[in-house]
């Protein structure tokens, strides 16, 4: 979907349309979506709100309805389910679809898209782009090619000179750090990748190096999965007023891993690894994570080593705007032994 949150607010919203519109707070927030209008000022999806005030002064706020985003979201699965049933949800407002074999017996990947996109608009008013390619990887790096409104196809026989030509920057799953890291190494086009042997890309950036070695050919094996597992569930809280004592800190991490613990009972899933998100006042972000060799399973759990990573990374004089807890590593419920019920009592809000 295209800017799809300040796009459904502009639907709603006559007097919002043709004009620079973020989603997200104000005050103390960051840009969770922003319309292409705003982004004509260097304005983008995690930016500090009061950094994209000051590039657009009469840029215009609104809060996040994501019980209205959601349901929009569902009309639109509703409508790939029309043409398959192996649709990959990446989120609300993306997804990946495989329509080698299709419900409609139609033989052209193309025309699928350009009949999902105006049947998109038809019923929602928003637009979507596209991407057509022969795997997950290549088609999702085209489908932010001709935003907003767009579709982009690379046929087989052009994966490779595609590729060869993209700045590395536009690799999906090359980002900005690790851009710049290979930069600096001479590697700016795909066609620099692809002289680097499996081994260097390895010992430079890890296992993520024979990731790298194989998209730039243009092999990604991952098939579109329906089912696809969450890797994380995680909560984090933005805060009016700078956090400086920690006595409070330790206040916010025990509502965090209350409100944490719900999900993990609601979703019926637990993890063995736990990680505390801290934001300075000066927007510097840091993760501290600790795993265990056991599941992560009651809110006292979740409290107390959320409190343990908070004492172990303080340091004198901080200034916190936003602490977050996640907890990954997750297996299902049915892994670790049936229906329990978890009963315990959370302490009130912080």
């Amino acid at each position: 979907m295209d800017a799809f949150y300040t796009s459904v607010e502009q639907r709603d919203n006559p007097d919002l349309r043709g004009k620079p519109v973020v989603v997200g707070g104000l005050k103390r927030g960051v840009v969770a979506s922003a319309s292409y209008e705003a982004r004509q000022y260097g304005i983008r999806s995690a930016m500090p709100s009061v950094t994209a005030l000051r590039k657009c002064p009469h840029l215009i706020f609104t809060k996040a309805r994501f019980d209205v985003y959601k349901s929009v979201s569902q009309q639109i699965r509703a409508i790939f389910l029309e043409y398959t049933d192996l649709v990959e949800p990446l989120s609300l407002d993306e997804a990946y679809l495989d329509v080698t074999e299709n419900k409609k017996g139609l033989k052209s990947a193309i025309f699928i898209a350009q009949q999902i996109r105006k049947k998109i608009f038809e019923e929602t008013q928003l637009t979507a782009s596209a991407g057509v390619s022969i795997n997950k990887f290549v088609a999702k790096v085209a489908s932010d090619i001709n935003k907003p409104n767009g579709i982009k196809v690379i046929l087989p026989d052009e994966v490779i000179p595609f590729l060869e030509k993209l700045k590395v920057e536009k690799f999906h799953g090359i980002g900005k750090v690790t851009a710049e890291k290979m930069h600096k190494l001479g590697i700016r086009t795909g066609f620099d990748l692809k002289q680097r042997t499996e081994l260097e890309l390895l010992q430079r950036f890890g296992k993520s190096g024979k990731f790298y070695f194989n998209i730039v050919r243009g092999i990604d094996n991952r098939s579109v999965n329906p089912n696809r597992i969450r890797k994380s569930i995680g909560v984090e809280r933005t805060y009016n007023e700078d956090i400086t004592e920690i006595e409070i800190m330790e206040e916010k991490v025990q509502f965090l891993a209350e409100k944490l613990f719900s999900y993990v009972e609601k979703h019926q899933r637990s993890g063995r690894t736990l990680t505390l998100k801290i934001k300075y006042a000066n927007f510097e972000t840091a993760t501290r994570s600790r795993t265990l060799n056991y599941d992560l399973e009651t809110y006292e759990a979740i409290f107390n080593l959320g409190k343990t990573l908070l004492h172990e990374n303080m340091e004198d004089d901080v200034r916190i705007r936003l602490l977050g807890l996640s907890i990954s590593n997750l297996r299902e419920e049915e892994e670790f032994g049936g229906n329990r019920q978890l009963k315990l009592q959370f302490p009130k809000e912080a």
